[in-house]
């Protein structure tokens, strides 16, 4: 995929390590700056190669710009504004865990610490939803999700990571939410699970909210997730991916957020400061309309990143 846009860039690569989340955040960031990309993937060392120094997978020509995200991209953008010797623009989103002196702009969200001069902090992280892509799977999704009484709550449902456990007694508590929301609006409800989601917490999901108005995607097919985003009247999300949570409150839609036990302090701060700002709720067993400004931090860090490179091509870099 790519796109034209005004900054006078030619080529730019997106690398990452290939995870659906970060490449997604620095596939919308190159989207939102209006730039042709080439997606490209970092090879996770294996074996006795973890315990060699980084060596380079990739050759010349360097790009105009460099978009990587997460800490296996680290070694690789910098390995890049080396050899391009530094003509090859790096943006790293994400607390590279190094100095941010060693890429042209670091991108990362308030909760991280990395702090500088060329750092823009978000308050969540930047992402590929925008309304184009929203309008688009209102039309694209709507025969599919049209028989379903209104309001439609739309769920997006995580699971269990290394930060956050998503029980047994969670999925119950969840589900039990759920039902009391959609009894309490008379409308349905759209629900999108995850691979983390695990299979006893989805069958107990399932099995809770057997009987009423409820659509399931089962995996197969055509993912309907900017369907679910687009045609939603309500969105509740699960509190384990702060980019689930940021694509959820970019689309204006109110968003409701059911927070799952042991969430380590950096993402409960998180989830506090949408709910301070007005841009979320926490989920209880309801979801009523209320509107806001929706948060739009890709478009801003787009913003800042353009400034910097405009800076950079006259001399000031």
């Amino acid at each position: 995929m790519s796109h034209k846009g005004a900054l006078p860039i030619q080529s730019c690569w997106v690398l990452t390590e290939g995870l659906a989340g970060l490449r997604n955040q620095a596939i919308g960031l190159a989207q939102a700056l209006g730039v042709p990309y080439v997606l490209k993937e970092i090879k996770k060392p294996r074996g006795l190669r973890k315990l060699f120094p980084y060596k380079l997978e990739f050759t010349a020509p360097w790009p105009d710009l460099l978009i990587t995200c997460g800490c296996q991209s680290v070694a690789a953008a910098v390995a890049v504004r080396r050899a391009s010797q530094k003509k090859t623009f790096t943006v790293h989103i994400q607390d590279p865990q190094i100095g941010p002196n060693h890429f042209d702009v670091v991108i990362a969200p308030a909760h991280d610490k990395v702090r500088g001069e060329n750092v823009f902090i978000t308050q969540g992280s930047v992402h590929h939803v925008n309304q184009e892509k929203l309008e688009w799977g209102r039309e694209h999704f709507q025969s599919l999700l049209s028989a379903l009484p209104r309001p439609l709550i739309s769920v997006l449902v995580g699971g269990k990571n290394r930060h956050k456990g998503f029980t047994v007694a969670s999925a119950h508590d969840f589900a039990m939410k759920l039902r009391q929301a959609v009894n309490k609006t008379g409308g349905a409800l759209a629900i999108s699970f995850s691979r983390r989601t695990g299979a006893s917490n989805e069958a107990i999901i399932r099995q809770e909210l057997a009987g009423r108005s409820t659509y399931i995607w089962d995996g197969r097919g055509e993912n309907p997730y900017f369907g679910l985003l687009g045609l939603a009247d309500g969105l509740v999300v699960t509190g384990d991916s702060v980019s689930m949570i940021s694509e959820a409150v970019s689309t204006g839609k109110p968003v409701y957020i059911y927070e799952l036990p042991h969430a380590g302090g950096r993402h409960k701060q998180f989830v506090r400061s949408l709910v301070a700002s007005g841009v979320a709720r926490i989920f209880n067993g309801s979801v009523e309309p209320w509107a806001y400004t929706p948060l739009d931090e890709t478009r801003k860090a787009a913003d800042f990143v353009s400034a910097r490179y405009t800076a950079s091509m006259s001399g000031s870099r």
